[in-house]
């Protein structure tokens, strides 16, 4: 049961794109969890805006095939979803660039108000194309729903750009209407409970936190996974590529989370000012230094879980000579005092072994090893800490015991927290945490501008090296941990990645 005193004040959403896939499968299933579990206030409403013809009964509809399929809990109650269902109060068909549909909409919810008899916030969540984000919010300010910077706000998906100068562009159109405190750009990772808990784990605990900097930590892993191949993203998946799609938000944030100074407290600015200054102290990397500290892949043919899948280059919408990436590695570079020397290793894929996000705070070994080689019957494993993201959520701290018996053996252990198993509750879906503080007005999750900015201009080299020459795709097959370079990008450094073997095995190097 939600504490009244963090729910929401009366909150008109309106979802622009309401009949896309997005609102389908994750905005309707968050919200109606949040629904089910009392978060939402009595005074509460929700107007879907697309240019798909569906009258509102037809919306109803739709949303309800979304929640029975995606929702964690399952298909719906037939009594609760008609109590939800009055809270669907319209659906507009429209061009998303006429004025008086604007104008229509204002007098819509100014009608909430009246009947509320409160003043109620507005919040504009854009589920739309990229390419309609200026025209929604140019239109948003012309109609004068803009202009309290209190009360309204809006909520923008990623891709946020295509690189520095176009994600500086479209910040410039979205600050021309709305004030930078109105503005919530969404990156749905934020949402994920092991990546809000690592804050807490650092924080919170003394036993971490005077460790967790360059003279205990050797480096730090970031891996995100996943084994499903572009699915029905082809076209979207052919002008993004794995470095925008997934480094430069996903990775970037929860690297942040990993690397920043302690916060003051746990305001929404306070803590983006810290995140920012880990981004700003990355050592920029130089076009000629990119060969040596990015790698990229693109699948091929392969085998997963017993199943042939193709490559890349047969999948749907994708050109038969594509040059985009699906794999991406990265090291980086810290230049402050906490980091200075501690590599950072990012690496993303897909169609990868296993579907799995992690991080990996791997220790540096042992100044002394008093132990005979008699007493180690496997490789010497340093300490390190892992942070499951998914598809477990939960850490595990892996040490050395002895093993029971007359001799001294030493043996890898595993000291493991499953959410799951810890508090015996489903932990909530990533967009129900960050819509709840959407509505809520709490910024926390959310990336600012220059945030945005300053991830863009550490990956723009990247980007335009890649550009410039052939990958030589494909160089991985489907169902492997990436193309052979990534694990030379750790081997100069006399390092390997640490790889899962599954979501409920220790994980070994390679």
């Amino acid at each position: 049961m939600a504490e009244p005193t963090l729910r929401p004040g009366p909150v008109v959403l309106v979802i622009f794109g309401a009949g896309g896939d997005l609102s389908w499968r994750k905005l309707i299933p968050a919200i109606y969890n949040l629904f089910l579990d009392k978060w939402l206030p009595d005074e509460f409403a929700i107007i879907g805006v697309d240019r798909r013809e569906m009258n509102l009964e037809e919306f109803h509809d739709h949303l309800l095939d979304g929640v029975n399929r995606f929702s964690r809990r399952g298909k719906a109650d037939p009594t609760t979803w008609s109590d939800f269902t009055s809270h669907l109060a319209a659906y507009i068909s429209a061009d998303l660039s006429d004025p008086a549909m604007f104008n229509a909409l204002k007098g819509m919810l100014a009608d909430f108000d009246k009947v509320w008899d409160r003043r109620a916030n507005y919040v504009f969540y854009l589920a739309i194309p990229p390419t309609l984000v200026p025209t929604v919010s140019e239109q948003l300010g012309a109609a004068g729903l803009a202009r309290e910077r209190d009360r309204e706000r809006i909520v923008v998906e990623k891709p946020f750009g295509r690189d520095l100068k176009s994600a500086q562009e479209l910040n410039a159109k979205l600050r021309s209407v709305f004030d930078e405190s109105q503005i919530y750009r969404i990156d749905h990772y934020l949402g994920k409970e092991t990546v809000q808990n690592i804050l807490v784990l650092r924080f919170a605990n003394a036993l971490f936190e005077p460790i967790w900097d360059r003279r205990y930590v050797d480096n730090v892993q970031i891996t995100v996974a996943e084994q499903i191949g572009v699915e029905h993203r082809g076209r979207y998946y052919e002008h993004a590529g794995a470095l925008r799609d997934m480094v430069q938000n996903h990775l970037m944030q929860i690297l942040c989370y990993i690397a920043m100074e302690p916060p003051v407290s746990l305001d929404a600015d306070e803590v983006r000012n810290k995140k920012l200054d880990v981004l700003r102290a990355i050592r920029p990397i130089r076009k000629e230094d990119v060969l040596n500290c990015a790698v990229r892949g693109q699948y091929g043919p392969g085998h997963i879980d017993g199943k042939d899948v193709i490559a890349y280059r047969q999948e749907p919408d994708v050109a038969p000579n594509s040059n985009t990436e699906t794999f991406a590695a990265l090291r980086l570079c810290i230049n402050n005092w906490r980091w200075r020397g501690v590599p950072f290793y990012l690496r993303t894929g897909k169609r990868m072994a296993e579907a799995i996000s992690t991080v990996s705070i791997q220790f540096q070994t042992v100044p002394h090893q008093a132990f005979p080689a008699s007493a180690l019957e496997q490789p010497w494993q340093p300490n390190r800490l892992t942070l499951e993201i998914q598809p477990d959520e939960g850490f595990c701290l892996h040490l050395h015991a002895k093993r029971p018996g007359l001799r001294i053996l030493l043996e890898s252990v595993d000291m493991r927290l499953t959410y799951k198993e810890a508090f015996n509750i489903e932990p909530p879906m990533a967009y129900e945490t960050l819509l709840l503080d959407a509505l809520r007005g709490d910024a926390s999750l959310f990336m600012r501008a220059d945030q945005v900015e300053e991830a863009w201009s550490i990956v723009d080299p990247i980007l335009e090296v890649w550009q410039s020459f052939p990958g030589g795709f494909p160089n991985y097959p489907a169902g492997s941990w990436g193309p052979e370079a990534a694990d030379s990008l750790l081997r100069v450094d006399g390092r390997s990645w640490i790889l899962p073997v599954s979501p409920r095995e220790d994980a070994v190097e390679r």
